[in-house]
């Protein structure tokens, strides 16, 4: 009959606290002498044989500490020690060899097997409870520092996925007061990201792009994309929405949204008092991603290897879901001239090699579209 719910006894909380000690060993006269000299501190756990005290190693109450006869028939000291320490559920419990053998190399070969001690026989009562209390204090200690290092790394763990999420949700809060600003926009932050995030993986083996494309700068790239354009939130409404094309001093306003933006960012920065990764990438796309491949873009008239790669990859981004979308001033444009504008630009607006992975793509940007319509 089961015992539910039913408080410990006093001497049922003694025998828990108390450590486990796994006698091994093939004579009866040694478990019973070993047995009464160490019963009354410890918990006692007794096998006559190799193969019973692995065995008995996995069983609750899982020992503390073996002691191990080395000499005995069919699977020896040795032999169980080195299974001992070579199954994770039993590494860590120390083992003292106990032995009638006082051979340098037997002793030798015991602690290159892993064990931490060692007891002659016939063994001195004295020094085998001095020596059992000292391993199983050592052991007390490594078991408490290993469970505060995993402690510690589960800490380290949580606080790195809480930093992570509270980062995407600000990128995406302050993406969305620019996506807000013009209701067309729609899904283009969600599109843009996953278009940067495509051409990074065909990129990633390319040879002028794989010391920057690794996994960790990929997954900055669309992290970071939301916020390529957070500078509109500082260009009048009269100009961001006008359905008529843009007068030369609107457009210069309109140009200034990627200063605007690497403004912002910085300020960030500052804010926070120190550089962060993701923060340059999304200032780099921000500022640089209608730059041109021939040096007639905007705002710094930066050309070819110059410009950042995050805004080459953006670049290619942006206009393909500019021609595709709707907007204020123009129909929504298809696939196929989306692909036909990039083509056309290869080599003089986007970086040659950024636009022939675009082209072995160009099904994927497609389907992203389909997928996150506005």
């Amino acid at each position: 009959m089961q015992r539910e719910n039913v408080p410990e006894t006093p001497a049922e909380w003694r025998d828990r606290q108390m450590p486990t000690v796994l006698i091994v060993d093939d004579t009866a006269d040694n478990l019973v002498l070993m047995s009464e000299l160490l019963g009354e501190r410890y918990r006692v756990k007794v096998a006559n044989s190799g193969e019973r005290a692995l065995k008995a190693a996995q069983a609750d109450p899982v020992p503390d500490l073996v002691l191990l006869d080395i000499m005995m028939p069919g699977m020896d000291g040795h032999e169980v020690c080195r299974q001992l320490k070579a199954s994770a559920a039993t590494r860590d419990i120390p083992v003292i060899f106990l032995t009638a053998r006082a051979d340098t190399e037997d002793e030798r070969k015991g602690f290159e097997l892993g064990a931490v001690d060692y007891i002659t026989k016939p063994v001195s009562p004295p020094i085998v409870q001095a020596r059992v209390h000292t391993h199983l204090a050592l052991k007390a200690t490594a078991d408490f520092l290993r469970d505060k290092s995993a402690y510690l790394e589960r800490e380290v763990a949580l606080r790195t996925l809480e930093v992570q999420a509270i980062q995407d949700v600000t990128i995406m809060a302050m993406a969305s007061l620019a996506e807000t600003r013009d209701d067309e926009t729609g899904n283009h932050i969600r599109r843009t990201q996953l278009y940067v995030k495509a051409l990074a993986e065909r990129l990633r083996t390319h040879p002028r792009f794989e010391a920057v494309l690794n996994h960790h700068m990929i997954d900055l790239l669309y992290k970071s994309a939301p916020l390529h354009d957070i500078g509109k939130i500082g260009v009048p409404d009269a100009i961001l929405l006008k359905p008529a094309k843009l007068t030369d001093n609107e457009f210069a306003t309109m140009k200034r949204h990627t200063l605007l933006g690497r403004k912002a960012i910085e300020g960030a920065e500052r804010r926070l008092g120190m550089r962060v990764r993701f923060l340059n990438v999304a200032k780099e796309m921000a500022c640089s991603h209608h730059e041109r491949w021939d040096g007639a873009g905007y705002p710094d008239g930066l050309a070819g290897e110059a410009i950042p790669v995050p805004a080459r990859l953006m670049a290619v981004a942006d206009v393909y879901d500019a021609v595709i979308s709707q907007r204020v001033y123009k129909a929504a444009g298809t696939h196929e001239q989306a692909c036909g504008a990039i083509v056309k630009g290869r080599g003089t607006q986007f970086d040659p090699d950024v636009v022939d992975a675009f082209i072995d793509i160009a099904d994927d940007f497609r389907d992203i579209a389909l997928k996150y319509p506005d």
